[in-house]
């Protein structure tokens, strides 16, 4: 009798369950035959003519774009200069940008690029590129309108935060060659390093920088400078915060397949043999740049000095699809040690130091940030 009793329970829980995949499916069929639907009406009604391709594309993109502002599709033309772009040089701006609310928004300018010298800072909002208006229009269309030829103009309208008026800058494009890492020995006995990004050679290049200065006896202390530093590749995040811890946990990724989430420890080996340590951060500084810097916080191995971290705590995947195009796709979090997620949080500085004016540049006379970094570790 419990026999038929748990027979009976099960068959009923099974029609139930196909019953509401099946309802499921159904409402999706709906969905497409709806949009199926739409497209066939501003085909034929649609005040202008237009093309079928271009407004798929424009679906798709809007599909992935309602996810997070990281998701998006590129097109073949699209994925192709994406490939070019990551080779280390590129023609452009030189700006790392995401999409907030329609709007193309400034994660960092790079240094020594033509958006850094004009003066766009991170946080900026493009609202228009030469008289296109930004509002409406995909990332990739956005970036697509800021390339050009090198040589060639561009006039960038930005709102930013504190200002009343729009701001206009024109600027040249230029071929950009990525420099991720430079390097100076201040005041005698600091180490500074500066990274702008995190590529395929960034660790191997940190390394080098560091075994040189512990060759000089008077290096008594390090600044590793992330600002405007947008991120780039997790293993060299894992190994730059490695060079400075001995053990422990680095960062930790959680997926939706719970058998791709994976923990990254740190080796043992401290290759600055424990001296102290400033990393400066500021609201440019995201993703990559955000692990390093929460990494080495939660260990108490470094004074965080600046201001916010940007909040980029994904991993976006590029997936390849058949038309030659991809998509960007986030797939996992990144966790720090503390358990704490980066997403639209950051990474707070211990000390926060603002930048004091307008005329504010990274590693110049008005680098208040780095001015004081220097006095604490003088002092």
């Amino acid at each position: 009798m419990i026999r038929n009793k748990n027979f009976i329970f099960f068959l009923l829980f099974n029609i139930i369950l196909c019953r509401d995949v099946f309802s499921l499916e159904n409402s999706i069929y709906k969905k497409i035959d709806l949009f199926g639907e739409v497209l066939e009406k501003i085909n034929k009604e649609y005040v202008d003519e237009i093309n079928q391709a271009e407004s798929m594309d424009s679906a798709i993109n809007g599909l992935l774009q309602s996810l997070d502002p990281y998701s998006a599709y590129m097109s073949p033309e699209s994925f192709n200069d994406m490939q070019t772009e990551t080779s280390g040089e590129f023609g452009g701006l030189g700006i790392e940008v995401s999409m907030e609310s329609g709007v193309v928004k400034v994660i960092s300018p790079i240094d020594d690029t033509p958006a850094s010298r004009a003066g766009i800072k991170a946080g900026d909002y493009i609202v228009k590129i030469n008289d296109i208006q930004v509002q409406g229009k995909s990332l990739s269309e956005a970036v697509d309108l800021m390339r050009g030829p090198v040589g060639s103009g561009i006039d960038l309208t930005i709102r930013r935060s504190g200002e009343k008026k729009a701001l206009t800058f024109n600027i040249i494009r230029e071929i950009i060659q990525i420099k991720s890492v430079k390097a100076e020995l201040l005041e005698s006995n600091i180490g500074y390093i500066r990274l702008t990004s995190f590529n395929e050679n960034s660790g191997k290049q940190i390394k080098q920088e560091i075994q040189s200065f512990e060759k000089n006896k008077n290096v008594k202390s390090y600044i590793l400078d992330l600002r405007n530093n947008p991120g780039g590749l997790l293993s060299q995040a894992v190994k730059i915060s490695d060079f400075f811890l001995n053990n422990g946990e680095i960062v930790s990724t959680k997926s939706r397949k719970q058998a791709e989430n994976r923990k990254y420890f740190a080796k043992k080996g401290d290759i600055t043999n424990g001296k102290t340590l400033i990393v400066l951060i500021n609201y440019g500084s995201a993703s990559a740049s955000e692990i390093v810097a929460g990494a080495l916080k939660d260990h108490k191995r470094a004074i965080l000095l600046g201001e916010n971290s940007y909040g980029k705590g994904s991993v976006q995947s590029i997936i390849p699809l058949k038309n030659d195009g991809a998509i960007r796709l986030t797939v996992a979090k990144y966790y720090l040690p503390s358990g704490k997620s980066i997403s639209e949080v950051g990474v707070s500085p211990d000390i926060e130091i603002n930048e004091e004016d307008d005329d504010f540049k990274i590693k110049t006379e008005t680098d208040n940030q780095l001015n004081y970094a220097i006095k604490l570790l003088n002092g």
